[in-house]
């Protein structure tokens, strides 16, 4: 091979992006998965958001991973990876930070609890003093995940002891014992009975509407790429975010 070649051939391999790989003339972002634990009851938002983020950036795929907050918490303190935390509540993104998972949270939407009951309203229940009855089969959230502390709160205010007959660990199995037909109702969070629509019937009770759960999002220490997982956390808090959460039917902050 000639100097000229050899140059020329040198030149080549130096200009190549780092990172990338051609076939044909085209070049090909390395790929990378971002991880998001996040609140149940942020399923449809974030499956939304999710979708367009991998859209703009190219190779990158959204990982979520739903479940209550309290359970996303442990898996993270305990050692799990995720990027991303967005929790249901300020209380558990607070146990996260004081153990050196998160930092910095940022509140980025609320929501409050409401009544419902499977369509017909076999029950009859028509308000949250109802809940206490002994003939209904109600289902709330547990104590440890936001939505149940919620539900705690609404009956010390409203002077209301709940006839729970089942403790969910997330807002989600709430609603779908509820669908099912196995309870006659159940309290969940409003953005989670939008999204339910005509499979329940919503008993709109003002008890509920004072306590308000306030939604914190944070990157991780552990984080693989903080400059994507920022990037993350400005969709979910910017405008294409607040529109999608508005959409879904939660507060602003």
């Amino acid at each position: 091979m000639t100097t000229t070649a050899l140059l020329t051939a040198a030149l080549a391999a130096c200009a190549a992006p780092s990172g990338t790989g051609s076939l044909d003339g085209e070049t090909h972002a390395e790929k990378q998965t971002l991880t998001v634990l996040a609140a149940a009851s942020l399923r449809d938002v974030f499956t939304g958001l999710a979708e367009g983020f991998e859209a703009e950036h190219d190779g990158v795929t959204v990982a979520l991973s739903f479940a209550g907050s309290a359970d996303l918490a442990d898996q993270l303190l305990a050692g799990s990876p995720g990027d991303v935390l967005a929790t249901a509540d300020t209380a558990t993104m607070g146990r996260a930070v004081a153990g050196g998972d998160a930092a910095d949270p940022v509140v980025f939407a609320t929501n409050t609890l409401t009544v419902v009951v499977p369509t017909g309203n076999p029950g009859g229940v028509t308000s949250f003093a109802d809940l206490a009855r002994e003939d209904l089969k109600v289902v709330v959230c547990a104590a440890e995940v936001p939505c149940g502390s919620a539900t705690a709160t609404v009956e010390a205010t409203a002077g209301t002891t709940i006839h729970r007959v089942s403790e969910e660990a997330s807002v989600t199995d709430v609603l779908a014992k509820v669908t099912a037909g196995e309870a006659d109702a159940g309290l969940v969070y409003v953005t989670d009975a939008t999204l339910a629509g005509d499979d329940v019937e919503v008993i709109d009770v003002p008890e509920t509407a004072t306590v308000v759960n306030t939604y914190p999002i944070a990157v991780t220490s552990g984080v693989a790429d903080a400059a994507l997982a920022e990037k993350w956390v400005d969709l979910v808090t910017g405008p294409v975010g607040r529109a999608a959460l508005a959409k879904a039917g939660f507060g602003t902050p």
